[in-house]
């Protein structure tokens, strides 16, 4: 927390904050132009915000991409806002819709529409495991994600309630274990007009004795999909987090909270 006030404390920080949620995803030469901010300056902000974990950077190729991420702000949130009464609640729930509101662009990009950014007590080893075992998939998700987790094979997001529906189906594009999986992720199969499906990259970082897992959601359709991973894939990755580090999931589905509290 005391990184967090300190990043926050700085104007030309808070600035670059709203820059990168006005428009996410932006090199280091695309904010200094925003912000009419040397090199140098930029950098030294970056770094303030990057070791408050509100900024993350996502490397493509030779560029290095900048990503606003919610979690410290959702860590404030929980700590000194929710024990307010509603009314006060309300009045400054902006922070956190600010900071959950990701750009997308109008038309094709390879750049990455939504970043999410979670540390976790575990080995890399046991995220893996997480990420591609469908029995504990089904704990944390509510879904069986089933494949061999092979280059080109399919897999498959599968109902546990019995019914044996299937939500989400792709196909594995890369897997390094256990530090690099890459899907197509298609949540509409039986649609009669098939659209291209999106990809999700997850990268874990091991670091003594936690892990950086970073989920990258790129080639998103539209607006709504976007909303919907937004709301999703926190209260997935925190179910996830809560059993590697705790040996259950969370004592309630966070999906099911109502967009009132999310």
């Amino acid at each position: 927390m005391d990184l967090v006030f300190k990043a926050l404390a700085d104007p030309t920080r808070r600035l670059l904050l709203d820059r990168l949620r006005e428009h996410n995803g932006q090199t280091l030469s695309e904010l200094c132009e925003r912000l009419d901010m040397t090199r140098q300056s930029a950098t030294q902000h970056l770094d303030i915000l990057g070791q408050a974990n509100l900024v993350t950077v996502v490397r493509r190729g030779r560029e290095r991409l900048h990503y606003l991420n919610p979690t410290p702000i959702r860590e404030l949130e929980e700590r000194w806002i929710s024990g307010f009464d509603k009314p006060r609640l309300q009045a400054i729930s902006a922070i956190k819709n600010q900071a959950e509101e990701y750009a997308m662009t109008d038309g094709p990009t390879s750049v990455p529409t939504y970043v999410y950014v979670t540390y976790i007590r575990a080995s890399a080893e046991q995220v893996w495991q997480a990420l591609t075992d469908a029995d504990l998939t089904a704990r944390y998700w509510g879904h069986a994600n089933i494949s061999d987790w092979q280059p080109g094979s399919t897999w498959e997001h599968r109902r546990v309630d019995g019914s044996g529906a299937v939500d989400v189906v792709g196909q594995v594009i890369k897997t390094e274990p256990p530090t690099r999986l890459v899907i197509t992720f298609e949540d509409t199969p039986d649609a009669e007009t098939p659209r291209e499906p999106s990809v999700v990259t997850f990268l874990v970082e091991p670091h003594e004795d936690i892990v950086r897992l970073t989920v990258t959601h790129e080639n998103l359709p539209n607006q709504e999909m976007l909303n919907g991973i937004s709301r999703g894939w926190p209260a997935v990755l925190a179910n996830l987090k809560s059993l590697l580090e705790t040996g259950d999931v969370l004592p309630q589905a966070p999906w099911e909270m109502s967009p009132g509290h999310v």
